[in-house]
């Protein structure tokens, strides 16, 4: 379980911008410690904990990059055609054997150990071959298609560091250089809740007054793009005292709490309160919109993260906030949230002094990509997300935004 100070951050204002909670976040939360072995073909997506260094060259011998033959470049003639007799073969998987006799090619596979003493490669389609005699063409360069050992990484070079979130490309190297698993750091137990005796869990039946709960399922399936171990702790009733006796007890069960709800200033809202009741309220509202009511508290050594309770404003929090603690956590390397720049096809006023979030549609253009804003910007209307293709982010110095400015734009496809 995480252990943080009540006193291990330091913020005095009462609206905290973006930048400034995520500095908070990833300069005062330390990586949890421990690790373990994870095996190549469940290391997607975990957390390297040691440097990988190459314990051999890669690829481990010279090799031949195409199928043709191999010879020595100094038995071709400064230009014109050359005739070379042919002696050999050989395939990926068999030892190179004796050493090239000058004047010979030998037939060559892609990937198979180039003979001792030859250095070039000409590719198969290239070369006019008549019985045993192979035809040539001129201006072919020493080397050419051919594999050096070592060409991809050479033996003791950094191949992964530390802190690399691991995807595909990153275990087929590890697989390369022989690593049956890797030393991963152990996944943050993070339990999620929502609040607010208007919930009911879906299957279940709505009262006269209620509506189903979203967020702790929207929030669940986000940290399962983590390397984290997410827990569905169920919904917290509208009492102060029962809200305060469950995050309490989580507190020392989890690495982590996330809660929807509950963190604005109204008289049923008693998750902020529970946080400065059982230890210390971090910060409370951000220069955000939608997601201005969040809250960051440490109980019992805990970090305890507040959303608000509206489903598009505690996605784009979590993004923001949630996103980039559970990652330090884990002791990965800072990942910014993907973004691309599109070219507005609307036109919007805003506020200065905060980041505000847009729902939009991305369609071609003729250069850069067409940002549609969705006319919905209720931070209630989840399905406002699901007819959009990305975020169009508006900083904090901006005030308006006119057709054919550029904008940033981020697309679900990555961020979710």
């Amino acid at each position: 379980m995480a252990q943080l100070s009540d006193d291990c951050f330091a913020f005095g204002g009462t609206l905290l911008s973006v930048e400034a909670a995520a500095a908070l976040i990833t300069g005062r939360v330390p990586p949890l410690p421990g690790q373990e072995l994870a095996p190549l073909a469940a290391a997607r997506g975990r957390v390297l904990a040691q440097d990988l260094h190459a314990p051999h060259p890669l690829p481990p011998f010279f090799n031949s990059a195409v199928d043709g033959y191999a010879f020595r470049h100094a038995d071709l003639p400064p230009g014109g055609e050359s005739c070379l007799a042919l002696a050999g073969r050989l395939a990926a998987g068999q030892a190179a054997g004796a050493p090239l006799a000058p004047g010979t090619a030998c037939r060559i596979l892609t990937g198979a150990p180039m003979p001792p003493g030859a250095d070039t490669v000409m590719m198969q389609e290239d070369i006019r071959l008549e019985g045993s005699v192979l035809h040539l063409p001129a201006g072919l360069k020493r080397g050419a298609n051919c594999r050096p050992a070592g060409e991809d990484v050479p033996q003791g070079a950094l191949a992964l560091a530390a802190g690399t979130r691991l995807n595909p490309a990153h275990v087929g190297l590890a697989a390369a250089l022989g690593q049956p698993a890797l030393a991963v750091r152990r996944r943050p137990r993070i339990g999620v809740f929502s609040t607010g005796d208007e919930l009911a869990p879906p299957g279940g039946r709505l009262g006269p007054a209620q509506t189903f709960d979203s967020n702790r399922f929207s929030l669940l399936a986000l940290l399962a793009g983590l390397p984290v171990e997410p827990v569905d702790l169920g919904i917290l009733p509208d009492r102060a005292e029962a809200t305060a006796a469950a995050l309490r007890e989580a507190a020392t069960a989890h690495d982590m709490l996330l809660t929807s709800g509950g963190v604005s200033a109204g008289e049923e809202d008693h998750v902020r309160a529970a946080i400065e009741g059982q230890g210390r309220l971090v910060f409370w509202r951000l220069a955000l919109k939608p997601g201005r009511p969040a809250a960051m508290g440490i109980v019992r050594g805990t970090p305890v993260l507040g959303l608000p309770g509206n489903p598009v404003a505690a996605i784009v929090t979590f993004l923001h906030l949630a996103r980039p603690l559970a990652l330090q956590l884990c002791g990965a390397a800072p990942e910014p949230l993907p973004r691309f720049v599109a070219e507005a096809a609307f036109a919007h006023r805003k506020k200065a002094g905060r980041r505000e979030y847009l729902r939009v549609t991305l369609t071609a253009g003729g250069g850069l990509p067409l940002a549609r804003k969705d006319p919905r910007e209720g931070a209630g209307l989840l399905s406002s997300l699901t007819g959009s293709d990305a975020f169009a982010e508006l900083p904090e110095d901006c005030t308006a935004i006119a057709p054919g400015e550029r904008v940033a734009v981020l697309p679900f496809t990555a961020i979710f």
